[in-house]
């Protein structure tokens, strides 16, 4: 009786132990996931750049297949999160790269109930880390047996219970916070061990993990190169999953100032591309890659190995641009690159934290010797919300109970079976800035739609087949289309639960600012100066000392770092600054000053990065009216977390 019962048991419990953890397979293959930061669409010579120099990634395109349809988020820790778990960011609330800052406190609201009358939407926020309940692809690979590695930038969590570790991966080589390589690209990395208190005295600022230093001068995408031969080395007997995210192309654009000057004279045939730091930079991250897929075939694994390519949103076209004719203020990248963004997505349009194809089409490639087609290309539209249930369905492991998936398995597409029936594919970013409350597009087979968010919302439709470029708003033209797909966007941010940004209902508009100046100034207060408002202007005039007039603003619960753009116009220009006084500071002494010049002449656009972290009580801004008046018709602060604040007088 006892033994039948015994027997009983293990029948009902046995489906669920396997569920929970697959024993390995013999001979189950291999996975490399190798992710770029910030590489574009065309940024190697696989997708067709003439100037960047890119041997390894193009000889793995040769026995690859090439998607030329394939997309992230327009930013990057949103990509990495979809990745491990195969949701849409508007599920797992991770819509913005707030990835390095602290997280929210337990039973945080994401959208706030209310926001200042001057405001005229409320504006969700990000979630700043990896839901710990989340079941990873690492998770579901370490479970069936896999012995698992993340080397790189993470920007998924900045405290322990969200770190890689805990997450699925038994190494992990990583720092925290990390938008960027800790401390620059070259050794000493300045990381400090967890528990590790930082030196007394010293300023350097330093982040936290398991990084350790090289030699002086080690470059940190080499050194994560050395870190994944070392993995497979330690693991060739696998199954193992290599998880690399490449801190190259990021900034701070650390490069080898050897290969910059080889790349200093050269001209790209197509008049697209010139940048030679960001030649430099992609040369190293070709070379990390190819010492990791040339590691696979000295151990014999290539055959036995998955390897995915792939980047975490489109190239960079807005970082070290000059504004107004200024030269970039990094010097080293003015040496060498000139006035050159960083790269140049065209034929497609805008780049990097945009909702246009440069934002979001990416670089994707697969290998797998003897089921994926070598040197084949596929037009089918993915994502990263599909590289975990494909990544499953190639390997033969079972999803796991709990998982909510949004991605879908195109394992029949790469191995040449069939075709992905996909009725729509969703990207989602309700954080475009101050003037624009985000937006969110879907692409159903030839056309996509883009619904900007706003009181009055306004869409683009444009048929990519016909116009990559996205030059031609279809929208007026066909309307029934764009209901027909924006129902769709409707029925995505229903299922997924998105906090995407609403009217606000204690908005105010100002329906005549000169004739209700006190409306319009909302919650700037004048000090040691007049300000009024006509004809949509805010002038503003000294009435006391020279130095001493400033308009101030009570922030309430934002934070900084936070960057305040203003629109001016002076006769004479002169000194202006910023005062930051955090929340508690009452002392002068306890604020922080940012100078700031004000050209003389016509209408002047200024930025000024408050860069210090903590909440901020109260901004004052001192403009130079005492000799002449100036003019203000626009003031925006934008933190990196937390609510934008907009004023159009």
């Amino acid at each position: 009786m006892r033994n039948r019962v015994a027997i009983l048991i293990a029948v009902l419990v046995l489906p669920i132990a396997l569920n929970a953890a697959e024993s390995p397979k013999p001979g189950r293959s291999n996975v490399v996931l190798f992710l770029v930061d910030d590489m574009g669409w065309m940024d190697c010579g696989a997708y067709g750049s003439k100037y960047y120099e890119t041997p390894h990634i193009d000889r793995f395109a040769a026995r690859a297949m090439r998607f030329t349809n394939a997309y992230s988020q327009p930013l990057c820790s949103p990509t990495r999160a979809s990745i491990l778990t195969g949701q849409y960011s508007a599920r797992h609330q991770i819509t913005a790269p707030s990835g390095h800052l602290p997280p929210q406190e337990p039973g945080h609201k994401f959208l706030p109930d209310a926001a200042p009358a001057n405001v005229e939407m409320l504006l969700p926020q990000s979630k700043n880390y990896l839901e710990p309940s989340q079941i990873t692809l690492a998770e579901t690979l370490h479970a069936s047996g896999y012995r698992t590695a993340h080397i790189g930038k993470w920007h998924l969590g900045t405290t322990e219970p969200h770190w890689p570790e805990r997450q699925g991966f038994d190494v992990a080589f990583h720092c925290h916070p990390d938008p960027g390589p800790p401390g620059g690209y070259f050794s000493p990395y300045r990381v400090l061990s967890p528990g590790t208190e930082k030196p007394k005295g010293n300023s350097v600022r330093f982040a936290v993990g398991t990084i350790t230093d090289g030699p002086a001068g080690e470059y940190i995408v080499d050194r994560q190169a050395a870190e994944a031969v070392k993995f497979i080395q330690d693991n060739k007997g696998g199954p193992f999953f290599l998880n690399l995210w490449c801190y190259g192309v990021h900034g701070p654009w650390g490069h080898k100032e050897e290969y910059t000057r080889a790349f200093a004279n050269k001209q790209d045939p197509t008049g697209r591309q010139g940048n030679p730091i960001m030649a430099s930079m992609l040369r190293s991250v070709d070379e990390c890659f190819g010492r990791i897929v040339d590691e696979l075939q000295r151990q014999g694994l290539a055959d036995n190995t998955i390897v995915i390519f792939d980047s975490d949103n489109g190239g960079n076209t807005h970082s070290n641009t000059v504004a107004d004719g200024k030269k970039s203020a990094n010097d080293d990248w003015q040496k060498w690159a000139g006035l050159q963004p960083p790269t140049n997505n065209a034929p497609l349009r805008d780049g990097k934290g945009t909702l246009y194809e440069g934002g979001t089409r990416v670089p994707l490639m697969w290998s797998w010797t003897g089921h994926i087609p070598a040197g084949s290309t596929s037009d089918a539209v993915v994502g990263p919300i599909d590289i975990y249930p494909t990544l499953l369905d190639l390997l033969s492991i079972a999803r796991p109970d709990g998982q909510k998936f949004d991605g879908v398995s195109y394992s029949s597409v790469l191995t040449g079976k069939g075709k992905l029936n996909r009725a729509a594919y969703f990207n989602y970013h309700p954080h475009a800035g101050a003037n624009r409350a985000g937006g969110v597009w879907v692409r159903s087979g030839d056309f996509k739609l883009i619904r900007w968010f706003g009181n009055s919302a306004s869409h683009e439709l444009y048929n990519l087949r016909d116009d990559l470029s996205e030059t031609t708003n279809l929208a007026d033209r066909q309307p029934d289309r764009v209901k027909e797909l924006d129902a769709l966007i409707d029925g995505f941010l229903r299922d997924t639960g998105a906090t995407y940004p609403r009217p606000n209902p204690a908005f105010r508009p100002v329906a005549d600012a000169s004739k209700d100046s006190a409306a319009a100034l909302d919650a700037w207060k004048q000090r040691g100066c007049t300000a009024s408002i006509t004809d949509g202007v805010l002038t503003m005039k000294g009435t006391g000392a020279a130095g001493s007039a400033f308009l101030g603003h009570a922030t309430g619960n934002m934070t900084s770092p936070a960057t305040v753009t203003l629109r001016v116009r002076s006769e004479t220009g002169g000194a202006g600054r910023i005062d930051c006084l955090t929340q508690g500071a009452a002392k002068p002494d306890e604020k922080v000053s940012i100078p700031f010049d004000v050209p003389k002449g016509g209408w002047q656009t200024i930025k000024v990065e408050l860069k210090q972290t903590g909440r901020i009580g109260v901004l004052r801004l001192h403009l130079p009216a005492h000799e002449k008046p100036i003019e203000i018709d626009q003031i925006d602060i934008e933190p990196q977390r937390g609510k934008a604040e907009h004023w159009s007088f």
